[in-house]
């Protein structure tokens, strides 16, 4: 295949300024430029942006699942990218070669659907939740995946167009998963990679307000949409039992069952269960589709 061109999307609710610049330096540094980068302000205006920037500034917050289609959907109109780079506003892209190796990995294996950076605080350390495989903490382990790091990650526009785009009934929580298991059950290959890194600030997901809530919400959509029928009480039960063992905050438990019940109840899309040779393939792999 020809030399694929990246673009990049950026999705921002306007309340770090100083960070989205900061990450669109990095981005201006790259020793193989992005051939285009949008950045949309997610229910915000934008600050000033380079000019080498689309800006893209929506009415409402869409979510993180909205957000990203607007943004792919921007790209996939210029017609001239290949592969989509999702970068957070409060990232930073540490090397100048992050660019040039993604082309490179895309060039080499055109199976290759989507691609995990590693990504590390400011003082190297990559938090466990961070690492995409089970029975492993080691962040620098690379290797085949079931699932990728929504903060830096670079997705195949050929495979987007086989698959879809993000599932925007999700708004955040889990859409990563829900887009790999699609892509795994088109046969594409997802590679964590930790030469590609996202330096990004220590924080906690339960830091949203409705973090527990869209959790239990969303794994229960991901089961509904994708899972073959005698998998869904096995994944969904023991979720169950990881959350009760894990949650030390009443209020906490109490929104997860909310969220719960909220997703038994609300449709969630189409549902197109994953092949038996699919599930086998993430057995294989590490994670079966139950955990």
């Amino acid at each position: 295949m020809t030399r694929p061109r990246v673009g990049v999307a950026v999705l921002t609710m306007g309340n770090r300024p100083a960070e989205l610049a900061a990450l669109l330096d990095s981005v201006a540094k790259q020793d193989e430029a992005a051939t285009r980068v949008v950045v949309v302000g997610n229910g915000s205006p934008l600050p000033d942006l380079p000019d080498w920037a689309t800006a893209v500034e929506l009415g409402e917050n869409l979510g993180v699942s909205g957000g990203r289609n607007v943004a792919m959907d921007r790209l996939r109109a210029y017609g001239d990218v290949d592969v989509l780079v999702d970068l957070d506003d409060d990232g930073l892209l540490v090397d100048a070669d992050v660019f040039r190796r993604i082309a490179d990995l895309y060039e080499q294996d055109p199976s290759l659907g989507i691609v995990s950076f590693r990504i590390a605080d400011e003082s190297g350390e990559t938090q466990r939740r961070h690492v995409p495989r089970l029975r492993s903490s080691d962040p620098m382990r690379r290797g085949e995946v079931t699932t990728f790091l929504g903060g830096g990650h670079a997705l195949s526009m050929a495979m987007l167009e086989r698959i879809g785009g993000w599932p925007e009934e999700f708004f955040f929580t889990h859409e990563e998963t829900d887009l790999a298991w699609r892509a795994l059950d088109d046969r594409w290959k997802v590679l964590y990679e930790p030469a590609l890194l996202l330096q990004h600030p220590r924080t906690s997901p339960a830091r949203h307000a409705v973090y527990y809530r869209m959790t239990a919400r969303n794994r229960v959509w991901l089961a509904k949409r994708h899972l073959p029928a005698p998998l869904v009480p096995v994944y969904l039960g023991t979720w169950t039992v990881l959350t009760l063992a894990r949650t030390r905050s009443f209020g906490g438990l109490r929104a997860w069952a909310g969220g719960f019940a909220e997703g038994v109840r609300q449709p969630c899309g189409v549902r197109r269960p994953m092949r038996w040779s699919t599930v086998w393939r993430m057995t294989r792999l590490g994670r079966p589709p139950v955990i």
